[in-house]
């Protein structure tokens, strides 16, 4: 049980305080409630630019590396669909360092033309190492949008294409980060070797001082009921063909999540599933497969995806993998497999909140979700669920009809 204490300052920040003495360390977590599906279709990959101008300095604090540095902390930061997320681990006796730090960058950016240059190559970059010459990295660029075509889902969180960072102006940087850099839309979670009385003095005198810039209420386009299964070929230089497939399911807070996360860890998940053990190992029709859930807050997507082995066609494989999904709506789940699974999932998440960083962040994402009390009844809603009800939400979403598949031929380069 990971007890906390949590409450609310006058601008609307949410604040959320776990103490635990048997470390000197302390993280001074900030999620932002803003990812990429809250980006304009015509200027994506903004919510992962500010994932690095974060860094760039603000007017007090010009180099926050330098001052982090100096404190002995070390930080980082990512960027989902759904969030925005930022931490900082130093010493505890560092604390109000990690605060000033944080609090600052929130409460406004230094905005020089030099820092959004710099960062804009930065992220041009990585778009092209990651998503354009790196084989099978431009997946998602193509995945995505065959499976979505409203909701904003329906790009990565890299953006569409590297001309909308390119062209990217001042004003609308600044224009994205008073939208949704506020105190009303974040989440700062302290955990560590801390005195809650202490910390919560120094949050209201750094934090509290900060006033919202705007007030941003999210509203985004309903993806409507695939009807009809959707296809796509690409044709690379890769080195072997591969599939990837997937299928829209229920948002994450809905209970049929947590049956379909089961689903996907018995299908594919590890060396013990249903798809290595049958069509790598046994059958050979593929090197390497696996299937999972990206867990988004609105209804997202599960995944099933392999490597085909030399001399298998693209019917043969996805023939397999779908018997295999057949397999469980039919409610073929012995017990002692399921089992296996659940304590898979029960040793990670253990594991997981061992990191005083991972406790602070899936505290402050659950309270996000709607409660922070969730990080302590997530193991036991995977416990619940009953194989009949795997096997339920499998004949209800796991269906042709609402899937979307990339095929990913590898092209002949020989001349």
């Amino acid at each position: 049980m990971i007890k906390f204490e949590r409450y609310q300052l006058e601008n609307g920040l949410k604040v959320i305080l776990h103490r635990d003495v048997s470390t000197p360390m302390v993280t001074v977590n900030v999620l932002y409630d803003v990812g990429s599906r809250d980006e304009n279709p015509h200027r994506t990959g903004f919510a992962h630019l500010f994932e690095h101008l974060m860094f760039g300095g603000t007017p007090r604090f010009p180099d926050y590396d330098k001052i982090a540095q100096k404190a002995g902390a070390s930080n980082n930061a990512f960027t989902s669909q759904d969030l925005t997320n930022y931490y900082i681990t130093l010493p505890a006796s560092n604390l109000e360092i990690g605060l000033i730090l944080e609090s600052d960058r929130m409460d406004g950016l230094l905005f020089s033309q030099e820092s959004l240059e710099v960062q804009r190559k930065v992220v041009i970059e990585e778009f092209k190492q990651r998503y354009l010459n790196k084989p099978y990295g431009d997946v998602w660029l193509n995945l995505f949008p065959l499976a979505y075509k409203r909701h904003p889902y329906a790009w990565p969180t890299i953006g569409k294409k590297i001309e909308h960072i390119r062209d990217a102006s001042m004003d609308e940087v600044k224009g994205f980060f008073d939208k949704h850099y506020n105190p009303s839309n974040a989440i700062l979670c302290v955990a560590g070797n801390i005195d809650f009385e202490k910390v919560k003095r120094l949050v209201k005198k750094h934090f509290g001082r900060i006033k919202n810039k705007n007030h941003y209420k999210r509203v985004l386009p309903i993806e409507p009921v695939q009807q009809n299964k959707r296809t796509k070929l690409l044709e690379r230089p890769v080195p072997q063909n591969a599939i990837y497939k997937v299928y829209h399911i229920p948002k994450r807070k809905s209970s049929a999540f947590y049956a379909l996360d089961l689903v996907s860890d018995l299908l594919g998940n590890g060396n013990s599933s249903r798809i290595y053990k049958r069509l790598v190992r046994e059958k050979r029709l593929f090197t390497s497969a696996g299937s999972w859930v990206l867990g988004n807050f609105d209804p997202g997507l599960i995944f099933i995806s392999g490597m085909l082995s030399p001399g298998v066609d693209f019917e043969t494989a996805e023939n397999a993998l779908d018997q295999l999904i057949e397999e469980v709506k039919a409610g073929d789940i012995p017990g002692e497999e399921l089992d296996k699974v659940k304590n898979k999932i029960e040793s990670s998440l253990i594991f997981s909140n061992t990191q005083l960083y991972n406790r602070a962040f899936h505290m402050a994402w659950f309270e996000l979700l709607g409660d922070a009390e969730g990080i302590n009844r997530e193991l036991y809603k995977f416990r619940e669920v009953k194989g009949r009800e795997m096997a339920g939400n499998a004949e209800k979403y796991l269906n042709d009809d609402s899937s979307s598949v990339l095929y990913y031929s590898a092209k002949n380069t020989e001349k």
